[in-house]
């Protein structure tokens, strides 16, 4: 068979060089020569079967259409399908391959050509950047064939290579892995030697696990603990060179990095009714790193130019101090518009674009102690969907479930079970899809749109991962499957044993209110209502901790004393505000840029909004009793420590480190008294035995409250060490003692000097 291989690849570049009727000899010569070669190598192997790929005439004659389909051709087509482990191949002449013909052969000329070289091109080593991944060799070493192979797996300027080349210096040659160790199928606990749990083996199609339950986790001991939550988090992949006819995901000039870059969007006013800040005006301050920009945009240069990296710092670190068990992953994991290919990549397969947008955007950013091999359980957001399209590599982010040992994401929606055996109580976690709040009509709303027809290319389907077949299904497909996930959800709910019932979603609280609603006051029976207790969401650029203690029935943020929190500021898209802290008018909630993080036991969830830099925003604490659930909210700000409990009494006062514990301790025990107080009233038209034992025991808990709330105030104000900085706005440094923002525009304003004393004249 090498044999085989090499008489086709020499035939073929004899055959480049020659025209007319010598290249017909030569082509007449070579195939017959190679028929005899082939024959001769089939019966050697004539266990293995030859099958005829798809599309291609049965006989020898030519191709009408292209001279490429002749004798030869169609003769190495059938011998490739024993010689290649990825089926078809075809060098340059196939017109498969007229894409990307005269880069290749551009590149590909030595370097005596002159200018008609693309060695001579002084851009070439960073456009064939690749080569070593993806072919084994250096781009000075390349032959044709490996910069065919180049072209076929990441191509430069998106010429892509219908086919891979037949031969290439380090084989296979339809791998984009010839340089790096390529992804490997993971084999989890439990799945030794098989299994049968869906963590063992990736689903035929894409949505086969819908509504499935993940193996259940375990974790045993009595230390602390913690469970982080991000969305929103995954910026541009600017060193990807898409496949497909897709262009590069390029923004702004310092956008083709390794690593990610954040995508500027529009900024509006709190009300959005007015467009402060267009995608234009945004990238303009990206371009001139923060010296030409509108007043509107509110750019924090420091900040708003690398929001994940700072998020994925202060991320990294918490993950370091507290050790947390799991990540909740809320979506947006991939900007502009998730895996960037088409839907319909097999299962049990991971492209080579997944593979490089996980290895760039996740696997090298949320790394180190206390993130590595964490599971992040994880739900798609409308931009993994595509955002504006429905088409989009969507299913690779399943796929990639079975080649992590930490993704966790084996269908749209799906459940988790948690143990923590030692201090007796459990979690079911429900991951849903709320993404048809994005699938609208094709002509309604183009910009925020799955189904649009503005940006769908024509002919757009994912009926080969059992998604929408067409635009015009688009709508009914996706809210037929949200009808299909309430049903399910509510059924769930209602079967649940678990101390705590927790639904991870992408669109952010305030979606399908009544909804939710009705799931926190689903009852079990007279004594015991085990309604759904906490919504974890994103999907809105910013941090919003949604206390029930804070909403009447009524407002738009009363959830029927269900408590949610918005998470969506990962940092993969600017904020929904200036993150300038001293101009928080057109804030939604306590920051911009963050993530949270819960510390969970039997009786009470403890939820911390966390800042870009570490610092605690605000908490919130959910009691979980037989009857009622009580919250209490403490804001941290830069003077002020507000603290509310359900008895409405609120204390406001300027803090030093000192006060703020006595503040701590005086909130503590107004709490424990409160819940017990609130415990006793509910529980007395049951028996007096029972409500003197509820009361008793809040009463116990009392002491321990105390020190947790003290411990608290202490230890999560304080700003995670190592990354503190002194940001900056427009170009110029946040001073000490204050900062400045966009609409100060002459450099001047910013000098903050100490006014001389003049002397009195005598």
């Amino acid at each position: 068979f090498r044999s085989v291989q090499t008489l086709s690849h020499s035939c073929s570049r004899w055959s480049s060089h020659l025209h007319g009727l010598v290249r017909r000899m030569v082509m007449v010569t070579c195939g017959t020569t190679f028929l005899a070669a082939l024959v001769v190598a089939a019966t050697a192997a004539s266990a293995v079967p030859i099958v005829e790929p798809d599309g291609f005439p049965e006989d020898d004659e030519c191709d009408s259409s292209d001279s490429a389909n002749c004798t030869l051709s169609v003769l190495q087509r059938r011998g490739w399908s024993l010689l290649s482990t990825g089926g078809r191949c075809g060098d340059l002449g196939m017109p498969e391959n007229a894409v990307c013909r005269d880069d290749v052969n551009f590149f590909a000329a030595p370097v005596s050509a002159g200018t008609r070289s693309g060695k001579n091109d002084p851009n070439a080593d960073t456009l064939m950047s690749d080569m070593p991944s993806i072919t084994g060799v250096g781009f000075r070493e390349a032959t044709a064939e490996d910069i065919q192979r180049l072209y076929f797996c990441s191509p430069p300027g998106g010429h892509q290579c219908g086919l891979p080349p037949c031969s290439c210096s380090r084989p296979p040659c339809d791998s984009c892995f010839g340089g790096v160790a390529g992804p490997q199928r993971v084999t989890r606990p439990g799945c030794e030697g098989g299994g049968d749990g869906i963590q063992c083996r990736p689903p035929p199609q894409a949505l086969d696990y819908k509504g499935r339950a993940w193996s259940t986790m375990t974790f045993p001991g009595k230390q602390e603990m913690h469970i982080l939550a991000i969305g929103d988090w995954g910026g541009l992949d600017g060193t990807l060179k898409p496949i497909e006819g897709r262009k590069e995901l390029l923004v702004y000039n310092q956008g083709k990095r390794p690593g990610p870059s954040v995508f500027p969007r529009t900024r509006w006013n709190k009300q959005h009714t007015e467009l402060l800040c267009s995608h234009a005006q945004f990238t303009e301050c990206f371009n001139s790193n923060g010296y030409s920009c509108a007043a509107g945009c509110g750019f924090v240069r420091g900040i708003d130019d690398r929001p994940q990296l700072l998020v994925a710092n202060a991320f990294k670190e918490r993950a370091r101090m507290v050790r947390p068990q799991y990540i909740l992953n809320v979506g947006d994991n991939f900007y502009w518009g998730g895996i960037e290919k088409n839907c319909g990549t097999p299962m049990g397969e991971l492209s080579y674009t997944a593979y490089h947008q996980f290895q760039q955007i996740y696997e090298g950013i949320y790394n180190g102690e206390g993130l590595d091999d964490v599971p992040w359980l994880s739900v798609l957001g409308n931009h993994d969907w595509g955002g504006r399209v429905f088409n989009n590599g969507w299913d690779q982010q399943i796929a990639y479930t079975w080649y992590s040992k930490r993704w966790v994401m084996p269908a749209p929606y799906w459940s988790q079970h948690v143990e923590y055996p030692d201090l007796n109580f459990t979690v079911d976690l429900y991951m849903i899809d709320s993404n048809a709040m994005d699938a609208q009509d094709p002509a309604e709303d183009p910009e925020h749109n799955i189904c649009g027809q503005k940006h769908n290319p024509p002919g757009a389907s994912c009926s080969a991962a059992q998604g929408p077949p067409n635009l015009y299904t688009c709508k009914d497909w996706f809210w037929k499957l949200w009808a299909e996930q309430q049903a399910w959800l509510e059924k769930e709910l209602m079967k649940s044993e678990a101390d705590w019932q927790i639904v991870v979603t992408h669109f952010p609280c305030g979606h399908e209110k009544e909804f939710y609603e009705k799931l926190h006051k689903l009852d079990y029976g007279e004594t015991q209502s085990r309604g759904l207790d906490l919504l974890v969401t994103g999907h809105r650029h910013d941090q919003e901790l949604w206390d029930p203690a804070e909403a009447n029935p009524g407002d738009y943020g009363y959830l029927g004393g269900l408590t949610c929190f918005v998470t969506g500021g990962g940092g993969g898209i600017t904020s929904e505000a200036t993150p300038n802290p001293y101009n928080k008018k057109d804030w939604y909630g306590e920051g911009q840029y963050g993530f949270f993080d819960l510390v969970i036991t039997k009786d009470t969830i403890d939820i911390h909004s966390i800042n870009y830099d570490g610092k605690l925003l605000k908490t919130s604490k959910v009691w979980h009793t037989t009857t009622t659930t009580t919250t209490t909210t403490t804001t941290t700000t830069t003077t002020t420590t507000t603290t509310t409990t359900t008895s409405n009494t609120t204390t406001t006062e300027t803090t030093t480190s000192a006060s703020s514990i006595t503040l701590a301790r005086t909130t503590a025990r107004t709490t424990a008294r409160t819940t017990a107080r609130a415990m006793a009233r509910t529980t007395a038209t049951s028996t007096s035995s029972s409500a003197a034992a509820a009361a008793a025991a809040a009463a116990a808990a009392t002491d321990a409250t105390e020190t947790t709330a003290t411990e608290t105030t202490t230890s999560l104000t304080t700003a995670i060490p190592g990354v503190g900085f002194r940001p900056f706005v427009n170009g110029y440094t946040f001073p000490l003692y204050g900062i400045v923002d966009s609409r100060q525009k002459h450099r001047h304003t910013h000098r903050h000097r100490p006014r001389r004393r003049r002397r009195r004249r005598r």
